[in-house]
């Protein structure tokens, strides 16, 4: 199944995001798998988001649906598979590679702490990936919120990275982010002990809503291998900050595709974030406008807003713009790629 574009949506565009957006854009933060890349036998629940897309969300799938969002700008992308038990890691990684080419488009393995350094290294080199990408429900024996980076991210899984030169797309772990003291030690702990990994801290730490990142900034910011994407980040206030804050060179777009195409908007309410969703899907804290009270775009488009509300706020000139949704990514990952010869 195709993504869905309705007239609204390509009147916003035209509208609101044609001129603000550069030529070409870098999405550091999508998932791309088709049906080989699960166990056998899966099937997603009705309630699933990935439902919607017919049990997986193919490269194809991908390029139809930019080709209809943004139909002026060229696309380059980083990928990996669905980060569930529900995969198979090894498929996943061969089909990540099969669609990189390490120039415009790139990709990440999946891996579990359990993998060994020998497992995480061939999966990583057998089929040409740039990093891998860690995920809390892979740590075994703990609750979510009791788990933490170094769990995430075993010494000797580290050893290869720093050795390889790698990227690694990180979703922190424990209910309170950036904020979590655990979190803040670790993060610099290993952007030091690791300084040749690029550590990209994905959705910004984990900040939809603006106490989960004001104040919480400066340790990863002093640390120049540390980076942040704003996947799902529609937060004007919170985008702004991280302009205002973060150093603008290591601020990658991303997206969180398939997600960020589904309909809804992630609002703040009362220090806390919120899911609203034109479509009854389970997404953390969604709340489905079941009455139809609402009109909606995609998350996709409402983050592309927030980002132009925030550069301007924050008075990004036209170069950090194109930075931020394109030459940051491109540097990082093709430095990341090198050793494939395709520099």
């Amino acid at each position: 199944m195709s993504v869905d574009i309705s007239d609204a949506d390509r009147e916003l565009y035209a509208r609101e995001l044609r001129a603000f957006l550069p030529a070409r854009i870098f999405d550091a933060h999508i998932h791309l798998f088709d049906r080989a890349c699960l166990v056998p036998g899966y099937q997603f629940p009705p309630r699933n988001c990935f439902s919607k897309f017919g049990g997986a969300f193919t490269l194809e799938q991908y390029l139809a649906g930019m080709a209809a969002m943004l139909p002026e700008q060229e696309c380059h992308f980083n990928s990996f598979g669905l980060p569930s038990y529900d995969a198979d890691l090894d498929a996943s990684a061969a089909y990540s590679g099969r669609i990189s080419d390490n120039r415009g488009r790139f990709a990440m393995a999946l891996v579990c702490p359990s993998d060994t350094a020998a497992a995480v290294r061939r999966r990583v080199l057998e089929n040409r990936l740039i990093g891998y990408k860690p995920y809390l429900d892979f740590v075994k024996g703990k609750s979510r919120n009791d788990v933490t980076i170094h769990d995430m991210l075993p010494t000797a899984q580290m050893a290869v990275a720093e050795e390889l030169g790698l990227a690694i797309m990180l979703h922190i772990p424990r209910a309170e982010r950036l904020a979590d003291p655990v979190n803040q030690a670790q993060l610099v702990e290993l952007c030091r002990r690791y300084p040749a990994v690029r550590i990209i801290v994905a959705h910004i730490g984990r900040a939809y809503y603006l106490d989960a990142v004001k104040g919480l900034l400066d340790g990863i910011a002093a640390c120049p291998n540390a980076y942040v994407d704003t996947a799902m980040v529609n937060h004007e206030g919170v985008l702004e900050y991280t302009f205002r804050h973060f150093p603008r060179d290591r601020i990658l777009f991303g997206s969180d595709a398939p997600i960020a195409f589904l309909r809804g908007k992630s609002v703040e309410i009362n220090r806390q974030y919120a899911y609203l969703m034109a479509e009854a899907y389970d997404i953390g804290t969604s709340i489905y406008d079941a009455r139809g009270a609402v009109s909606f775009t995609t998350f996709y488009n409402e983050q592309l807003r927030g980002m132009r509300l925030a550069s301007e706020r924050a008075g990004l000139t036209r170069a950090e713009i194109e930075d931020v949704f394109f030459n940051n990514a491109s540097r990082l990952f093709r430095v990341a790629a090198a050793r494939y010869g395709t520099e």
